[in-house]
Formats: structure tokens, sequence, C-alpha cells
């Protein structure tokens, strides 16, 4: 439910604390310092499971067309199948170092096919004779094969060649994806320096705008009324240490910026005295709401800048802000009307649809995506809202 408050320069004539506790403020979540280490352990698990799958699978296979064939000392032949097989596993795994030494990881493929090729082959004739010569010279296994040593030795060769090549386009394909999965989280990585370094301009732009049009109230009043000149210090001090301590925040709670923008009013109170009139309509739910820090200061300044400053009967500001569809719905409404500037120049100095206002409505989107944003419009009659619509979570 709303609550509507409608304050004069007596209701906000009592000084207030500090606007903004450093407890209060809402960081940003970033990623833990072990995310790296645990994508290095899967990574290794993965390839520990793609060996054993692999080589298991290769070795189930000859296993099962021994068993078919019905070849006489299964034992003997299935203990060398699996001594084989376990011996092209460590080739593959040792091999691993050496292309991480010699840089093939980095090669294109127009220059890495003709060193995998060769690599296999060497690899392929290295376990061939291995193979052979432990089982026939080593453990004096007798020959029965109706084919010559040799050209059973090279159709071994021959077909070790293409396991290997195979070995190597699988581990090659995957560390083609992976090193395009790093390029992607190089280009988010940079696109989100890139926001950060945006937001910190737009900050950089944004504070000392508040602070000169803070100090320009606060010399006025120095030597007609040194009380509320001390009070007025009081208030501007709350109001820098609130900046200092949410510039380098995302979003701060709406609640926070509710009480600095009391403060400012205070200022505007004590120099406009009965021609500034300020009525808050804030519900209960929508002060928890994250906003960009220095947002809501931002329109309320505009607001008294372009809608009281600039009529001899002054006028009401309207602070509303409530939650629609579980988004935060803000509106500041002051009298006049909605004018573009004169010039470019106009703009720059700081116009109500210039500097403060095109900044904050592109920290909005920066923040919290495309949903947000803030208008201008003639409505009601005779008077200019600025609506800020902000979802309910800011863009990760």
């Amino acid at each position: 439910m709303a609550v509507v408050v409608t304050r004069t320069l007596s209701s906000l004539g009592q000084p207030v604390g500090l606007a903004v506790p450093p407890a209060a403020v809402v960081r940003s979540e970033a990623m833990s310092a072990d995310t790296e280490a645990k994508l290095l352990r899967a990574k290794n698990r993965l390839y520990v499971l793609c060996q054993l799958v692999g080589w298991g699978g290769l070795m189930g296979m000859q296993l099962f067309y021994q068993n078919v064939e019905g070849t006489h000392g299964r034992s003997r032949d299935a203990a060398i199948t699996v001594m084989i097989m376990l011996m092209g596993l460590l080739l593959t795994h040792y091999v691993r170092p050496l292309i991480k030494r010699w840089g093939w990881m980095e090669l294109g493929w127009a220059a890495l096919l003709p060193r995998v090729a060769g690599i296999s082959v060497a690899m392929s004739v290295g376990w061939s004779v291995v193979g052979f010569g432990y089982v026939y010279g080593v453990l004096l296994e007798p020959w029965t094969s109706k084919y010559s040593p040799v050209f059973a030795i090279g159709v071994a060769t021959f077909n070790g060649v293409f396991v290997f090549l195979g070995w190597f386009c699988v581990y090659y394909i995957y560390h083609a994806f992976e090193r395009l999965r790093r390029m992607q989280l190089e280009q988010l990585r940079l696109a989100a320096s890139v926001k950060e370094a945006e937001l910190r301009a737009l900050k950089s732009q944004v504070n000392p705008h508040f602070l000169f049009n803070s100090l320009n109230s606060l010399r006025a009043l120095i030597d007609e009324d040194a009380p509320k000149a001390r009070e007025s210090v009081t208030r501007l001090a709350n109001m820098l240490r609130y900046s200092l301590q949410s510039g380098q925040q995302e979003t701060v709670p709406l609640e926070e910026e509710i009480r600095i923008v009391e403060d400012y009013l205070a200022l505007e109170l004590i120099r406009h005295e009965s021609r500034l009139r300020v009525r808050w309509a804030v519900s209960d739910d929508a002060r928890a709401r994250p906003v960009p820090p220095m947002l809501l200061q931002t329109l309320v300044e505009n607001a008294v800048k372009y809608g009281i400053s600039t009529r001899r009967e002054g006028g009401e500001v309207a602070i509303t802000a409530g939650l629609e569809a579980d988004n935060l719905h803000i509106a500041v409404t002051n009298p006049g009307e909605v004018a573009t500037p004169a010039s470019a120049a106009a703009a720059r100095a700081g116009s109500s649809t210039g500097v403060g206002l095109r900044n904050a409505s592109e920290r909005l989107k920066l923040l919290f995506g495309d949903r947000a944003g803030l208008t201008l419009a003639a409505e009601p009659a005779g008077c200019v809202t600025a609506h800020v619509l902000i979802p309910a979570k800011p863009v990760k």
C-alpha cells in the first residue's frame, strides 16, 4: 500500500543521519576464485573417461572377435590383447606433453595435419614393433600365422595409423571447441569490462554535476543564516559521503536514494522556502528494490531546477514509486513543459533533457538491459513527468 506524505520546509527542516550505511550498498556478484580450478578438474576427468571408454571399447571388440574365432589359448591371447591396448593407451597419454611442448595446439590445420600424420605413423610403428617383439622375441611364442612376420607387422602398423589418427582427430576437435569456448569467455569478459568502464565514465559525469549545484545552493546561505548554513553543511556532508560510498557500486536500495533526496530537498527548501512543495507516494515493497546510485536525486534535481526555480510562484514536485508486474516504476512530476534544448551547447550545459537525464537513461540500459528505460511525458496538463521503469533483476 502506498504511503503518501506532503512535505514542505518545516517537515524537512530536521537534519538526518548518514544517508547510506556501508552494509546497505548492494554489491554485484562475482565469479568465485576457484572456478578455473574446478573447470580444469572437470576437463581432466573427461579426458580420463574418454581414454578408458575409447581404448576399453577397442579392447572389448578385439576380445569379442577372438572369442568368435575360437582360437586356441584364449587366456594367453586375451592377455596379449590387453597388453597391446594398454601400450596404445600409454602412447597416447604420454604424447600429450610433447604436443604441448612443441606448440602444436596453436597451429592451424594446414601446418598441423602433416605433423599429426607423421607422429601417427611413428607411434604405430613403435606400437607394432614393441608388441610383436615382446610377444615373439621375449616370450618366444610360436609363430602360427600363415602370413610372414613382415607382412603381419605391416598390416598391424597400417591399422595402427588409423587408430592414432582417429585419436588425434577426437583430441584436436575437442580442443578446437575448447579454444572457441575460451574465446567466447574472453569476449564476454571484454564486454563486461567495457560495460564497467562506461558506467564509471557516466558516474564521473553525474557526481560533479550534483556537487556543483549543491555548493551553489549553500553559497547563497552562508551570509544570510549561519545556523541554517551549518545544518546545510551537515546535509551536504551526508550527500557527499553517500556519493563516495555508492560511487563504486552498481545499485543501491531505493530507500537510500529517498534519504539522500530528502537531504537535497532540505537544501533546496531553505533556498526556495514556500515556493517548493514536495509530495511523496512510495509503496513499502518498492523501498528495497535496487536502483542506480544518484538516479532519483538526478530526477528530483532536474525537476526543481527546471520546474520550480524558473517559476516565480514555484510549484509542487511529486515523487511516486511502486511495483507494477514485479517491475519498479518511479515517477517524478513537476510544473513545466517538455522542450528540446535550443542548441547542442545548451544540452551539454545540462538542460533538462541533456547530460543528467541522458546519463541516467544510459546507466539504466547498461545495468538492467533494454527493458529498463527513462522517458519524459507532458502529463498531467501543464506538468512534466519523468517515468522510470526498472526490471526485477539487473543484467549479469
